[in-house]
């Protein structure tokens, strides 16, 4: 059974946006979608009447633990397999049509690209497959690569590398953009110089599906997260929706309260401990914070969040512990 959240969408807008990002458009065209479709490789089903709409301005996070059905998932949608049961359509057509294909842009991590050319002429081979390509200037810039267009692929690092892959999915300025694990392998002002142009993306009209295992990463830059598991949709809504419809808010605090004492307090649904500190779930904070500032006033250095995205996608798929 799948669970959706939209409910508080319209009333929490200001606070779900990805940082620095604009909001989606809430009626926006549908740009890709699968319609009740089931993909089986033998006997195993990988992807089980699925439903997935992808709409222009926005940026979609496909998560779920390995075994989901989020490959199977893109390479429908990438034309690169076909249903067994259900519709893929992308860009109003068939994924496999020129006419798609030639709007499209995909990071893929099962890339095979020489190794032998050289970063320039990676990107001028790319450039000349489509018909309206981005000038190969403004590639080099919105991925980063200064200064190594000279370089061989072969002689780069990991995270230049995925700074290439990323600038060639760019070269036919595509209107939807598939990005598989995107900053592996890149250092954090290189990750957080990607994040910049993935909005930019969006804030443009284009769209993107972004499949990562960095949760902090969805959560940076994701209007909506999608959840599969076993081949199923089992969560989707804006980061904040499901942060909080899973793991209410997080208190990290100071205090005498033993562990069995927090977790008997109304509301709280976890609390493990965190070096000299303790961080306590609950689904209605304020109340908590009442009860331990009544029962602890030595309490001291309160910190109160929203629960990460990762601590939601655990417990929505089952890897979290303590709860």
């Amino acid at each position: 059974m799948s669970i959706t959240l939209p409910a508080a969408r319209a009333a929490s807008e200001s606070q779900t946006l990805p940082a620095g990002a604009a909001p989606a458009p809430a009626a926006a065209s549908a740009v890709a979608t699968l319609e009740s479709v089931v993909k089986r490789y033998g006997r195993t089903e990988a992807v089980r009447g699925l439903d997935l709409t992808l709409r222009r301005g926005e940026v979609v996070a496909l998560l779920g633990p390995n075994g989901a059905g989020k490959t199977t998932a893109v390479r429908l949608l990438l034309g690169l397999i076909s249903p067994d049961a259900g519709r893929v359509r992308v860009l109003g057509q068939d994924p496999r049509a020129a006419r798609a294909r030639i709007r499209i842009g995909a990071m893929l991590q099962v890339a095979r690209v020489p190794e032998m050319l050289l970063v320039r002429e990676h990107i001028e081979l790319f450039r000349s497959y489509y018909p309206h390509p981005l000038p190969a200037a403004e590639v080099v810039r919105r991925a980063g690569l200064e200064g190594i267009e000279s370089r061989r692929l072969g002689e780069l690092s990991g995270g230049q590398r995925q700074r290439v892959l990323f600038g060639l999915a760019l070269c036919g300025d595509p209107d939807l953009v598939f990005l598989d694990e995107p900053s592996v392998g890149m250092d954090l002002p290189s990750r957080r110089r990607l994040w910049d142009e993935v909005r930019g993306l969006a804030a443009a009209g284009k769209s993107v599906l972004l499949t990562t295992h960095y949760l902090e990463e969805a959560d940076a830059l994701a209007h909506r997260v999608v959840v599969l598991e076993k081949g199923r949709l089992l969560c989707e809504g804006t980061p904040a929706e499901i942060r909080q419809s899973v793991c209410g808010r997080r208190i990290r605090c100071v205090t005498r309260l033993e562990p069995d004492r927090l977790s008997a307090l109304p509301s709280v649904t976890a609390v493990k401990r965190d070096r000299e500190a303790v961080i306590i779930h609950a689904e209605r904070a304020e109340e908590v914070l009442r009860r331990l500032l009544q029962e602890d006033p030595s309490l001291h250095g309160l910190e109160v969040c929203a629960a990460p995205l990762e601590d939601a996608f655990l417990a929505l798929t089952g890897g979290d512990s303590h709860r």
